[in-house]
């Protein structure tokens, strides 16, 4: 049994394919706006912690901008966290970083001349302050943390801004009711486990890869921030203005929460530059934000949460040009 094609003539031939040639162009246009040539050169992230949620998402979005831009050379420098990305940002040691939003304000209000020259990209995700200590611990308050072995984060880190003030919300005094210990997300919860520490603080998007495997074991429990105190620290100054009540979901660490959410605060990050960075270059980078929020998302679940919607409210950060550029040219 022989077959019958269909004859295709030849102008609805080159009809087909013409569509194809418009197709690809729009693809082109999405990928390079105005058919520009994508920038390249070098530019130096600071990211966190080894184990900390900004260096998987600073590892995850370099990915990303490879591929949008070939050209450009993108540095991760591993840094304490926010307070210190903040500063490198400022003095031009690093061009993009992510900040928790009470960092750069607590750095603008100490140096406002240097706090001038930085810039807003995008507003992230939220860091949920996590407060672990052993699953037997008596501890059940913040108040019960006076005379522990605590570890307030690293020097120079959002979670040690964060751990000083809702101790001091608790009526506790950071350097001589409790013992302070300089511990991040990458020793705290080993350490925790050994009974080297009482408790520890962090302040990172949920779930943070470096409490999974304690949380497996179920070897610890979160004590709650509650209302109360949140209100407390609320009355502490300007800056406390960017902490906001919620709550741990409970499928954050279900073995650990079992079906319990956990009140706590949160305080959202910022990715941010410095005005004098190349307005095109960070039009290039807003986008590779936005549009590889789900491609980030399926490994960094606190990515998920990056929208375009609220992506423009950097508080307390203008904008940079080349970031306005952006959202002015996606808005509907």
């Amino acid at each position: 049994m022989s077959m019958v094609f269909p004859r295709v003539s030849r102008r609805r031939a080159l009809q087909s394919a013409a569509a194809g040639v418009v197709a690809l162009g729009l693809l082109l246009w999405w990928l390079l706006p105005l058919g520009e040539k994508p920038p390249s050169g070098t530019i130096v992230f600071s990211t966190g912690t080894p184990r900390g949620v900004y260096q998987e998402y600073g590892e995850r979005l370099r990915t990303e901008l490879r591929k949008d831009m070939p050209g450009l050379k993108v540095k991760l420098l591993n840094s304490a966290g926010s307070q210190e990305n903040v500063q490198r940002v400022a003095n031009g040691t690093a061009d993009v970083t992510i900040a928790a939003a009470d960092a750069v304000e607590t750095y603008t209000l100490r140096h406002p001349a240097a706090a001038a020259r930085l810039r807003g990209v995008a507003r992230l995700y939220d860091d949920y302050v996590q407060l672990i200590v052993p699953r037997d611990s008596t501890v059940d308050s913040v108040a019960d943390l006076r005379h522990k072995r605590v570890a307030i984060g690293l020097p120079d880190s959002g979670v040690r801004l964060i751990a000083n003030r809702v101790l001091r919300a608790a009526g506790i005094d950071p350097r001589k009711d409790v013992t302070p210990v300089s511990d991040g997300i990458d020793t705290g919860p080993e350490r925790l486990r050994q009974g080297k520490i009482d408790a520890f603080f962090w302040s990172g998007g949920l779930p943070t890869k470096g409490l999974m495997g304690l949380a497996e074991k179920s070897a610890f429990k979160f004590v709650p921030i509650d209302g109360d105190l949140v209100a407390r620290l609320h009355a502490g100054g300007e800056v406390d203005r960017y902490y906001r009540a919620t709550s741990i979901p409970e499928s954050a660490y279900r073995s650990v929460q079992r079906g319990s959410a956990v009140p706590t605060i949160a305080v959202s990050n910022v990715l941010i530059t410095r005005k004098d960075m190349d307005p095109r270059l960070t039009e290039w980078l807003t986008r590779t934000v936005i549009k590889s929020r789900d491609g980030i998302g399926a490994h960094v679940h606190s990515a998920q949460l990056v929208d375009l919607r609220t992506a423009i409210y950097t508080d307390p950060l203008p904008l940079q040009e080349g970031a306005r550029r952006y959202y002015q040219s996606v808005k509907p």
